[in-house]
């Protein structure tokens, strides 16, 4: 598995030409497995048998796993992504309540009004780059931000900060020393902006998780809160920046399809989801323990090893989308129960902010190019720097003329 990121696609079909189960080195030269086949992933987020605390992680409970580990955040995080059972159902329900479908309906006016002020930014940085901005910078970027920030209690000012500090917890390819780096001074400043909504609440759902901390620790920990607002940073914005700047540019390599939304054929809806299986936001997440040796599509997976979500082949498994797989369409009609993407994940894990994540993808997307209809990648696609982490899967820039 290489450290460095860049575009997954070739080294996913590869390894699914392998199997839907593969070996491979995580950073470190530490070993593990990847789950990368639709059905075998289906399987296993939601099979009984796997956990994610990292109590059954073995080399790191045997002291085989430095401190400075790029994936010890993802690993060690005190909150709903390395919690089980009843921890999980605990933490997950204390979050739950901002991200009912009637409150994410309620924030539309509001990611309308954010969107319409970030496509009047990104028009003005056009008009000062001679018709080039960065779309990614000046809209993908801040609209997300904007919205996780107000919706946590954020303060703008901090948000910026608590991007690149997220960049450097999720990166996979920085030394010990930058890592820990990272991690304690993001740790640092949400405790600090935890500390600010102690002494002033509001309506955010901090305050709310700060109340249920006061109430009793039994309720939510310190270090769960501050593991919580870890996630809810990091997954808050950095997914839905990629899903934005994915289907930016997926319709920027295929204008049939963006022609086929413009003349009612397909909705942006539509765009959203075969965006999220053709290009998925996370290429592959850590990480994922069995309890037990388990086998998954004839391969086995020992007891303890580390494993990978992987997101992004899933989405292009032929086994699963057809021979046609890599190609994107947005009229690609879902097969018959079944889920026409695991992008979102599956099972008691499934991402509470999905329905958040996919209102302001698709409202940003038909915004931007109403405003903006002869909008195109300013620089070919293949010019573009890709992330550098196996995590997220995206550009560090995207340049567009408008």
């Amino acid at each position: 598995m290489a450290s460095t990121g860049g575009c997954p696609h070739a080294d996913n079909a590869r390894l699914l030409a392998r199997g839907a189960v593969v070996q491979v080195v995580l950073p470190g030269e530490v070993e593990g497995m990847a789950v990368l086949g639709h059905e075998a992933l289906k399987e296993f987020l939601a099979h009984p048998d796997v956990a994610k605390g990292a109590r059954h992680f073995t080399d790191l409970r045997e002291g085989r796993i430095a401190e400075g580990w790029p994936l010890m955040t993802f690993a060690t995080v005190q909150g709903m992504t390395t919690a089980d059972g009843d921890d999980h159902r605990r933490l997950r329900s204390l979050v739950s309540k901002a991200f009912t479908a009637r409150r994410i309906e309620e924030l539309r006016p509001r990611i309308e009004e954010l969107t319409a002020g970030l496509l009047d930014d990104l028009g003005r940085a056009a008009a000062e780059g001679e018709g080039v901005a960065d779309l990614r910078r000046h809209f993908a970027l801040p609209l997300p931000m904007a919205v996780i920030g107000e919706l946590l209690g954020v303060d703008a000012e901090f948000r910026d900060q608590l991007h690149h500090l997220s960049n450097r917890v999720v990166a996979t390819d920085i030394g010990p020393e930058k890592a820990v780096a990272a991690n304690r001074e993001l740790v640092a400043l949400l405790s600090a902006i935890a500390a600010a909504r102690a002494a002033q609440p509001g309506d955010d759902l901090t305050s709310a998780l700060i109340a249920a901390r006061d109430e009793g620790g039994d309720r939510l920990s310190q270090q769960e809160l501050i593991g919580t607002l870890v996630l809810m940073i990091i997954a808050g914005h950095e997914t839905t920046l990629n899903l934005i700047v994915n289907a930016v540019r997926a319709l920027c390599g295929h204008r049939n399809q963006l022609a086929l939304v413009r003349t009612g054929r397909a909705g942006w809806p539509d765009v959203v989801e075969e965006t999220l299986r053709w290009d998925a936001p996370v290429s592959y997440f850590p990480l994922r323990y069995p309890v037990r040796d388990l086998t998954l599509d004839g391969t086995v997976i020992p007891k303890g090893t580390p494993v990978l979500a992987g997101y992004s082949a899933a989405g292009r498994d032929r086994a699963a989308h057809g021979p046609d797989a890599d190609r994107f369409d947005v009229t690609r009609p879902g097969r018959p129960g079944s889920v026409r993407h695991l992008s979102f994940g599956h099972g008691a894990h499934y991402c509470l902010g999905a329905p958040l994540a996919r209102l302001e993808a698709a409202i940003a997307l038909e915004r931007l190019f109403t405003r903006f209809p002869d909008l195109d990648l300013a620089v070919p696609e293949a010019q573009l720097p890709r992330y550098r982490s196996f995590v997220g899967n995206s550009v560090r820039a995207l340049p567009v003329r408008v």
